[in-house]
């Protein structure tokens, strides 16, 4: 495993070990479900941990491997490298390496899903291309009770791009973009989002892989500095009724030769046919893919009329509506916006089943139905079946039924995390609709 780092690196992080004084290092992968895990090791352990060997036990990871084989190792990425600013007392500082998952022969392991995102990106490189992703993270600010545990009490009862005094979390989203900055991360924007409490904060589009740690990084920052400021950070997709939901919104482009593919000057909406090929992908594979994109029985509770989360498996051009959507920059910026994707998402899965989707339509070319300029909301069955429009699933349990038949996204994803991520989920599910919950009882336990 020597081969996931240059010697060149190797020495940068010794030397930044020694001159910042770090003392500790965590070893950060996430299970196949999103969680971020870690392994901590001092810095006298750090060429072990550079030459990938590291071990831990696997079986304690949920999805990974069973007790009788549970030796795993966990190969670093050096240019991951990065100390935590907020980690800076006197007694050293503490930095932080991303993580493959390998079994102990050096091969890649089946079920880490970082592995997952490299093995459909070195499929991609094979036709020429290089994948860049954009995400839109939201989040939402909620105030924590006397002992600390989160609530759902809302932070302020600001709106879309509110100023403060009303926008109460204007100074916890400004250390968070600080510190975010001092990460490495070039911040575009950052305002307050359309539902009290709720905040965004954009980065800058980047190559997949890259973009997919950032998230990572993106969350624990916005934890620690949420906490930092007495408040609880969540990316619950829909902790307010009555309100817009958290979403991941994925741009996405791919270049070749240092140009984006997907522009065409010369086509009437300036998209190449790589692009309409993308396009007609995404939307073959949407209801089978969404279970990935959207990982959570709350998921689905986004998808209602009004609050600008798609309903329909449409596309649109600058239409806030449907499930995809093409912004109105051309050249460079050129890009195709997926728009049901949230932070309960696995990101290296969600854009390993996103990229093999839109790269089967260029494969296969697939071509996309012709794009929907109304207002998908108000649509009736004619007109979606007039424009052969399907519905995006209304429940988790329904888009597990269509990942669960779904043979292409079970080669794309690999059939260690395909199987047990079905298993886990339909479990999940299960234990939901067999749950009472209070608004059955106020609506039925007095009525019948």
């Amino acid at each position: 495993m020597n081969d996931l780092s240059s010697d060149l690196s190797s020495d940068n992080i010794r030397r930044l070990v020694q001159e910042e004084n770090v003392k500790f290092i965590n070893l950060q992968f996430t299970d196949v479900f999103g969680k971020q895990k870690n392994v901590a090791i001092t810095t006298s352990q750090l060429d072990s941990a550079l030459n990938g060997e590291v071990m831990f036990d696997g079986s304690s990871i949920k999805g990974f491997v069973r007790v009788e084989e549970s030796d795993m190792v966990l190969a670093p990425d050096p240019s991951t490298f990065q100390i935590f600013p907020w980690r800076t007392d006197s007694e050293g500082k503490a930095a932080r390496m991303i993580c493959d998952v390998y079994n102990t022969d050096g091969t890649p392991f089946d079920g880490c899903p970082r592995g997952v995102l490299k093995q459909v990106l070195a499929e991609l490189k094979e036709y020429g291309y290089e994948y860049y992703v954009g995400p839109e993270v939201e989040f939402f600010l909620f105030e924590r009770d006397k002992d600390g545990n989160p609530t759902t009490e809302i932070h302020d009862t600001a709106g879309y791009f509110d100023m403060s005094p009303t926008d109460l979390g204007e100074d916890a989203r400004r250390d968070m973009v600080l510190m975010l900055e001092k990460l490495g991360f070039e911040i575009e924007a950052s305002h307050h989002e359309a539902a009290p409490g709720q905040h965004e904060i954009d980065f800058k589009y980047g190559e997949a892989l890259k973009a997919a740690d950032q998230i990572s990084t993106f969350k624990l920052v916005v934890k620690t500095i949420a906490k930092k400021h007495g408040l609880h950070a969540t990316f619950m997709p829909k902790p307010l009724k009555n309100a817009h939901g958290t979403c991941m919104h994925i741009n996405q482009s791919l270049f070749k030769n240092g140009k984006n593919v997907f522009e065409d000057k010369d086509d009437e909406l300036g998209l190449s046919q790589e692009a309409y090929y993308f396009i007609g992908g995404l939307i073959k594979h949407a209801r089978a893919f969404s279970a990935i994109t959207n990982a959570s029985v709350n998921s689905y509770k986004r998808f209602v009329p009004g609050y600008e989360a798609p309903t329909d498996i449409a596309w649109g051009i600058e239409n806030r509506t449907p499930l995809i959507r093409i912004p109105g920059t051309r050249g460079s910026g050129t890009r195709v916006e997926l728009r049901n994707p949230d932070p309960t998402a696995n990101h290296y899965l969600a854009l390993a089943a996103i990229l093999s989707a839109g790269l089967d339509g260029i494969k296969n070319k697939i071509e996309p139905p012709a794009y929907f300029d109304g207002c998908t909301y108000d649509m009736d069955c004619a007109t979606r079946e007039e424009n052969g429009i399907e519905k995006f699933p209304e429940t988790l349990g329904e888009a597990l039924s269509e990942l669960e038949k779904s043979d292409f996204m079970k080669e794309s994803l690999g059939e260690h995390i395909f199987n047990l991520y079905i298993k886990a989920k339909k479990a999940e599910w299960r234990d939901y609709s067999q749950e009472i919950h209070n608004w059955e009882l106020k609506k039925y336990l007095n009525y019948y």
